[in-house]
C-alpha cells in the first residue's frame, strides 16, 4: 500500500531514540499517523511543526498498518504561528478537535478550512471568528449540525438572534422574547456571512459551540473542554484590552 498528498502537520510523539509518529490532516484520507525515521534529525524536526504542510508519502505492508512516512517541506508556518499567542493556541485547538474524528475517515471539508486557519492565526478577531466556523462544521461532520439559516418557530430569516439549546436551531427576536433567557445568543455574523465586528460576538460565539460541544461530543465521551481551547479564548479575551 501507498498513497502521497500534501497533508498539514498536527503533532508528532517520539518513537525510540531518533524516530516519531507523525500525525497530518489530508483532503483525502483525513488524518492518518506514520512513522517517520529520523524524525528527530537537526533537518525534519523543523518540519515536522504543527502547522506546516508537508508533501507525505506512506508506505505499508497492509492498510491497516501503521506504515512508514517521509515528508518533505511545502509550506512552513510554524515559526509565524509560534510566534503568536493565539496562533499557538489556536493550531493546538484545530488538531484537538480533529483528533474526535476517526483515523483515516476523509473530511475535505474540515481540510479546507484548517488550510484556510492556518494563514489567518496571528488576528484574534478573524482567527477567532474562523476557528469558531471551524466548531461549527465540526459540529456538523459529526452528526450534530446546527440550523443557524431560519427561525425555528416561524420559518423567518430575518433578525435571527438566539439558537435553541435544545434543537439547535436559530430562533428570531420577536419569536423567543418569551424565552429569551433559556436561549442561547447567536452572533449577527454567523448568519448573513458578514465579518464580525467585535470580539464580544466572537465570545458569544464560543459560548454558543461550547454548549452544543459539550453536550453532543465532549461529555459523553467523558473528555474535558480542550485546555488549547480556554487558551484560545483568554488570549481572545486579553486583547480586548
Amino acid at each position: 500500500m501507498e498513497w502521497r498528498e500534501q497533508g498539514i502537520v498536527l503533532g508528532v510523539r517520539r518513537q525510540g531514540e531518533t524516530s516519531v509518529v507523525a500525525e497530518v490532516m489530508t483532503r483525502a484520507r483525513g488524518r492518518h499517523l506514520g512513522l517517520v525515521r529520523g524524525g528527530r534529525s537537526r533537518r525534519l524536526q523543523p518540519v515536522l511543526q504543527p502547522g506546516n504542510t508537508v508533501e507525505a508519502t506512506w508506505r505499508a505492508r497492509l492498510d491497516e498498518h501503521l506504515g512508514f512516512m517521509t515528508v518533505e517541506p511545502v509550506e512552513l508556518r510554524a515559526a509565524q504561528l509560534m510566534g503568536s499567542a493565539v496562533g499557538l493556541y489556536g493550531i493546538q485547538l484545530l488538531a484537538a478537535h480533529l483528533r474526535l474524528l476517526p483515523e483515516r475517515d476523509a473530511h475535505p471539508r474540515l481540510f479546507d478550512a484548517l488550510e484556510l486557519i492556518v494563514g489567518h492565526l496571528h488576528d484574534p478577531l478573524s482567527a477567532g471568528a474562523l476557528i469558531l466556523r471551524f466548531e461549527i462544521a465540526l459540529l456538523e461532520e459529526l452528526g450534530f449540525g446546527l440550523d443557524l439559516e431560519t427561525c425555528a418557530a416561524t420559518g423567518g430569516r430575518e433578525a435571527l438572534v438566539y439558537v435553541s439549546p435544545k434543537s439547535g436551531r436559530a430562533v428570531s427576536r420577536e419569536a423567543g422574547e418569551p424565552w429569551k433567557d433559556r436561549l442561547l445568543p447567536l452572533p449577527a455574523f454567523l448568519h448573513d456571512a458578514a465579518a464580525p465586528t467585535d470580539l464580544a460576538e466572537i465570545g458569544a460565539g464560543f459560548r454558543m459551540t461550547r454548549f452544543f460541544l459539550a453536550r453532543h461530543v465532549w461529555e459523553p465521551r467523558g473528555l474535558p473542554e480542550p485546555e488549547a481551547r480556554l487558551g484560545t479564548l483568554g488570549v481572545i479575551n486579553r486583547s480586548k484590552a
